[in-house]
């Protein structure tokens, strides 16, 4: 979509504007002077103290001009500039100005700021995110292309055996299964990144679906699992899946969730008893496409995907310390509080 331009036309600076409302205001205690003088025709010059109350009148419209010019337009001016600065050098240049003037201009300013710097940040995630992207699409599609490549050269005086030929057509297959799984997680990013349409759902009825999935999960959950969650089913699904997906592809046979609903939250935790998260992996899980499981097919993107999708939805994760298996900790708005 193009970003709408503000139609090109001469508009008054507000500096202008400004100093132009102060003349004008201080242009009538001089017309109420000259009305005195032109009706008191003995008035040959003008009293000291009319020369004292213009200049005082003078002094004080300055005074209050230099006031607004501080406090309004200079910084307004000075945040102009910072977004060409920022636009130009990115987040370096995102810093708090020097003089706000007034509470609305600082709200103002933090305002952009805080835009400033999601705007950066997502930036700064695209890049990385399509760089992350071509890796892992490029290793699968060249061992593609290369097991075709030996496929289609095949010599006739000394022909592939029947092995060779399957063993490559395998790869060709096994990488097929890695890029379509690979597109489904970035589709499902996809998803978490625009929030959906607002729902409900709770954790029983998630649970009921988990069952069907993944039947070799032994799954339970107590607590209130049937309070009302501000998060679409589908959503929901796709968050606890990979969750369970992640635990089964750690050895678990358990996944149990457990439910607590406080005045505005719901705090579920989920707890398998699988290999567990080592100390050194537990700052990375989160991070895209980092994965203990490349090997085998895994594509590091299942712990990002249910991150941003709580995010979303006004929810957060966080890996809990455990002494067997991984915990996980999901705060989501209870759904009267959604909003």
């Amino acid at each position: 979509m193009p970003v709408p331009k503000v139609r090109a036309k001469w508009r008054p600076p507000l500096a202008l504007i400004v100093y132009a409302v102060l003349l004008t205001v201080m242009t009538l205690p001089v017309l109420i002077v000259i009305w005195f003088r032109a009706t008191e025709a003995s008035a040959n010059r003008m009293e000291p103290v009319e020369i004292v109350a213009l200049v005082v009148v003078l002094v004080l419209t300055l005074a209050v001009a230099y006031v607004l010019t501080r406090t309004i337009t200079g910084p307004i001016d000075a945040l102009i500039a910072r977004t060409d600065e920022i636009a130009r050098g990115g987040k370096a240049a995102i810093r708090p100005l020097e003089s706000y003037g007034t509470r609305e201009i600082a709200v103002l300013s933090q305002s952009f700021l805080d835009l400033a710097g999601k705007l950066v940040d997502r930036t700064e995630y695209v890049r990385s995110f399509a760089a992350h992207v071509s890796h892992e699409l490029k290793s699968p599609l060249t061992a593609i292309r290369g097991a075709a490549e030996l496929l289609r050269d095949d010599d006739a005086e000394r022909p592939m055996t029947k092995a060779q030929r399957l063993h490559f057509l395998d790869n060709i297959v096994a990488d097929a299964v890695r890029l379509d799984a690979l597109l489904q997680r970035l589709r499902e990013l996809a998803q978490a990144e625009t929030p959906m349409t607002e729902g409900a759902s709770s954790v029983a009825s998630i649970m009921a679906l988990l069952r069907q999935r993944f039947p070799a999960l032994d799954i339970s959950g107590t607590g209130d699992t049937e309070t009302s969650i501000a998060l679409p089913e589908e959503a929901a699904l796709i968050i606890f899946a990979n969750l369970a997906h992640n635990a089964l592809q750690h050895g678990a046979t358990l996944l149990e969730l457990k439910v607590s609903a406080e005045a505005r939250t719901a705090l579920i935790l989920v707890r398998d008893d699988g290999s567990g998260i080592s100390e050194a992996n537990r700052d990375r899980i989160f991070q895209p496409f980092f994965s203990t499981r490349r090997e085998e097919g895994g594509t590091g993107m299942g712990l990002g995907i249910v991150h941003a999708m709580l995010s979303s939805h006004g929810g957060t994760i966080h890996l809990r310390q455990a002494t067997g298996g991984a915990e996980f900790e999901i705060a989501i708005p209870l759904l009267s509080q959604r909003g």
